[in-house]
């Protein structure tokens, strides 16, 4: 009975602290900003299939609520992310199930050449020059990454970042520990590269 007890503390204790982490991160980097416009950058990840994948699918759905969460009109979504394998690009991939799926028939523009987080950074830069509000969706360590790449990449466009709607408690609520645990180690890493970056 203790041991169940206690194994039960330890499960309940690393799903807090899951759950924590990513509302943590999904709050890091963003501010308060208003304007009309207003962009949702949407990332692909790893889709060697000619569909989107369970990942890309949620991504998506993240997307475009992080749309509706302000009830902004004119939104641009972007999808990024270039083709792994012999399909189509991630992010053709994902304005497909969008369109087709989730019959969303807002503005959508296609960046499909990125390989890495750093080019998805790099290739929407110019689709992103005019807009006031900048979301960036992922999951949320990984839209953290990204957020912090573009601070790095140009200053004066991160200050336009906005928090989406990328984190809900509970969602993913099993895996979060393990998203928790893989995003300290991805983070990890981008501090690594910040201090090279400075040296």
């Amino acid at each position: 009975m203790r041991r169940r007890t206690g194994l039960a503390i330890v499960g309940a204790a690393a799903l807090a602290w899951g759950e924590w982490l990513n509302w943590r991160w999904s709050r890091a980097l963003v501010g308060g900003r208003g304007g009309a416009s207003e962009a949702v950058v949407v990332l692909g990840y790893r889709n060697p299939q000619s569909t989107a994948n369970f990942i890309n699918r949620w991504r998506v759905r993240a997307g475009i609520r992080s749309v509706a969460a302000d009830g902004a009109r004119g939104t641009l979504v972007i999808f990024s992310g270039g083709a792994t394998g012999s399909y189509a690009a991630e992010a053709q991939l994902m304005a497909d199930y969008a369109k087709s799926t989730l019959g969303f028939d807002g503005t959508v523009l296609l960046e499909d050449q990125s390989m890495t987080t750093w080019e998805n950074i790099t290739n929407v830069i110019p689709l992103l020059e005019d807009i006031d509000r900048i979301k960036i969706v992922s999951q949320p360590a990984h839209a953290l990454k990204a957020r912090a790449y573009l601070r790095r990449q140009r200053p004066d466009l991160a200050e336009r970042l906005v928090r989406a709607d990328d984190y809900r408690p509970g969602e993913w609520m099993i895996g979060k520990p393990l998203l928790a645990l893989y995003g300290l180690r991805m983070l990890r890493g981008l501090k690594a590269e910040e201090r090279k970056v400075s040296l």
